[in-house]
């Protein structure tokens, strides 16, 4: 009987899941009450597809823990909507609805795989979320730290040394620092400093001075990751920082440029740093070192195959085999019990949240807060092609998180922060829409006097 539910459910995920990302496609352009009917439908698939993967995910382990963390989780979510809308009723509804889709996704696959990881990742999530209402406020109200952008330059550095110099070593990189037992990531955090300094220092002044300098404290911050052999923080840093010189400046040859740099730079890193070269080598090959380098990527890759268009069902493949699946291989491990068709739906909910936010960017008439949104939806959306290419071997694998969705507190917390952020921009939107309209109303009282 188990196996016919888990059979049935996969079908009914794929199923609610298409129907979930083809409603938030639909929704650009649609009246408001067709968006609020939109919206209501998304609600009830998401809980619906929540429901049926923690019950088999249950029928598969018989886990009573399982039971309350789905609780707490319903709870949570359940009250994360109805505060929100309550607070910031303005909101983009369909950004929020895809935020905890991709957090429950992740919290399914992490109690699939480690209950332990599944409870703490739940717990930073709590946090998160209290974060998620203070921001939007902090972003309307305080725009005077639009101009701190030389601090948050000088702060982003200076976390950044301090993990080459006191960070403790993972997997050949140095990534974290740990404090009285807490362990975290700044680079996580740095990348929404960046955002602000880079925003700050090219919302006005284009002049090649300014960009050269720009350029020089961008160049040091890749510098500073390169030397802690956290390539793929360098990679993201460095991208975000093409696509916002472009947008900021229109000058495409500052991004070609740009892109030649980089692979030069690639190219000398394979030569210098073995763990480079090794992860090199098992993209290029993995099948002629796959009891050494390789090991990890081909086991993703057995994973995916092995998973199917439907996948094997929760709780009926073996993504444990693949190391560090938790964190860089999560994609991996959903392929294989969910289907691929369940894995490429949720890249669609990923280009649905990144075509929002760039919507919102075009929208904004502030330069500086225009160039912010642009900026953390680069990096969100290039995380998840890192993520994600490391995993199907479309690229090297970087180490990189899926954001909402790996396991890791640091990544989550940064994650939902520049959600929140983003949130804060849209609703930035609408108050220039509202003082437009009413510097309009006001000139028209003018002339008919």
């Amino acid at each position: 009987m188990v196996n016919v539910v888990t059979g049935l459910t996969k079908y009914a995920l794929i199923l609610f899941l298409a129907i979930y990302t083809l409603l938030g496609f639909r929704m650009a352009g649609k009246s408001e009450e067709e968006r609020e009917a939109a919206l209501w439908q998304q609600n009830i698939l998401f809980f619906g597809m929540h429901f049926l993967g923690n019950l088999v995910l249950y029928l598969n382990t018989k886990g009573e823990s399982l039971i309350t963390f789905y609780a707490v989780q319903l709870g949570l979510f359940s009250l994360f909507l109805i505060l929100h809308h309550l607070i910031y009723p303005k909101a983009d509804k369909t950004l929020n609805h895809n935020l905890l889709l991709l957090l429950s996704v992740g919290l399914l696959m992490l109690a699939r795989l480690s209950s332990e990881k599944a409870e703490r990742q739940l717990e930073v999530a709590i946090l998160a979320m209290g974060l998620t209402f203070l921001i939007p406020w902090i972003i309307r109200k305080a725009g005077k730290l639009r101009d701190l952008y030389w601090i948050y330059g000088a702060v982003g550095f200076f976390l950044l040394v301090a993990v080459l110099v006191l960070g403790s070593l993972s997997f050949g990189a140095k990534l974290a620092i740990t404090i009285h037992g807490i362990t975290f990531q700044p680079s996580e955090f740095v990348k929404i400093l960046f955002v602000f300094f880079t925003a700050g220092m090219l919302k006005e002044d284009h002049s090649l001075k300014r960009v050269a300098v720009t350029t020089g404290i961008a160049a040091a911050y890749v510098l500073v990751l390169v030397g802690s052999k956290d390539l793929g923080g360098a990679l993201i840093f460095f991208v975000t920082y093409l696509v916002m010189l472009y947008v900021a400046t229109g000058k495409i040859l500052y991004f070609f440029a740009g892109l030649i740099a980089g692979s030069a730079a690639a190219w000398a890193a394979c030569g210098i740093f073995a763990h480079v070269r090794a992860r090199v080598l098992a993209w290029s090959d993995p099948f002629s070192v796959i009891e050494n380098e390789g090991y990890q990527i081909t086991q993703s890759l057995f994973a995916i195959g092995t998973g199917g268009w439907f996948g094997s069902g929760i709780g009926q493949g073996m993504p444990y085999k693949i190391p560090v699946v938790e964190e860089d291989f999560i994609f991996s491990a959903i392929s294989e019990e969910l289907g691929v068709l369940f894995a490429v739906l949720l890249i669609f909910v990923y280009i649905s949240c990144f075509y929002m936010i760039i919507n919102i960017a075009v929208c904004l008439q502030d330069s500086y807060y225009k160039l912010v949104a642009l900026g953390l939806g680069t990096v969100l959306m290039f995380q998840v092609f890192l993520s994600i290419g490391g995993a199907v071997k479309f690229i090297p694998s970087t180490g990189v998180t899926l954001p909402f969705i790996s396991y890791g507190g640091s990544s989550l917390l940064t994650s939902f922060m520049m959600w929140a952020i983003i949130q804060g921009m849209y609703l930035k939107r609408g108050d220039e829409v509202v003082e437009n309209d009413s510097k309009d109303n006001k000139e028209k009282a003018k002339k008919e006097k």
